[in-house]
């Protein structure tokens, strides 16, 4: 599982330079995209989806979009459009994934593959339900998973399950503070959500990988 390992660890490290460069240059748009929103209506709304399924491949503030949703177009529909966005992001990275089938093949040996092809059967759809709200994480392993036996159906139910939650609490978040009067309060509101959703992420991935280490264990002994 090394090669396979590396592969994750390489693709994480490509989306954390991608974040710094974006940051370094100064992208108004990717750091913080809501005055772009702030009007309402159906571009604010076509913004905020694209921006989210773009989260795939680009450094967006994700959690920023989904506070001005729930501001501009309240809890439901505010929530109704970052799933939208969030599951999106999933199809679409799953969908890189399965693009990306040969070039993995080439890099990973065919017993790794269907060490990882068995895990990832088994466990791929819990680990997108609890990485959906943990960046770099969720992008990692949509794209991940698609090259995997896992199914466009569970893939996106599991997306579904895991980007419901996020979507709703930051919704919840943005209407609160609907009028963006307060912007250090509403800041401080999202940091504090999205620092909860990723210890959540970080201690359900743990037990996770605990549960995937012992099957490799009970594997290497038959």
């Amino acid at each position: 599982m090394k090669r396979y390992l590396l592969l994750v660890a390489a693709m994480l490290v490509c989306f954390l330079l991608l974040f710094i460069a974006v940051e370094a240059l100064g992208i108004p748009l990717l750091i913080d995209p809501t005055p772009w929103m702030r009007h309402g209506g159906v571009l604010a709304a076509a913004l905020g989806v694209s921006l989210l399924v773009a989260d795939v491949l680009l450094p967006v503030p994700s959690s920023l979009v989904m506070v001005a949703h729930g501001a501009l177009f309240g809890v439901v529909i505010g929530t109704s459009l970052s799933l939208l966005g969030s599951v999106g992001a999933a199809l679409f990275g799953f969908a890189i994934g399965r693009r990306g089938g040969k070039l993995i093949e080439r890099l990973v040996s065919p017993e790794e593959r269907a060490r990882a092809n068995k895990m990832l059967a088994s466990w791929g759809a819990l680990a997108v339900v609890v990485t959906r709200p943990v960046p770099l994480l969720a992008e990692t392993v949509a794209i991940m998973t698609g090259a995997s036996p896992l199914g466009w159906k569970r893939m996106a139910l599991a997306s579904f399950v895991g980007s419901l939650p996020p979507a709703l609490l930051y919704a919840l978040t943005g209407a609160a503070y609907a009028n963006f009067q307060n912007v250090v309060l509403m800041f401080a509101a999202t940091l504090l959500v999205a620092g909860s959703f990723w210890l959540i992420g970080r201690l359900l991935e743990s037990l996770v990988n605990r549960q995937k280490r012992q099957e490799i264990t009970i594997d290497s002994r038959h």
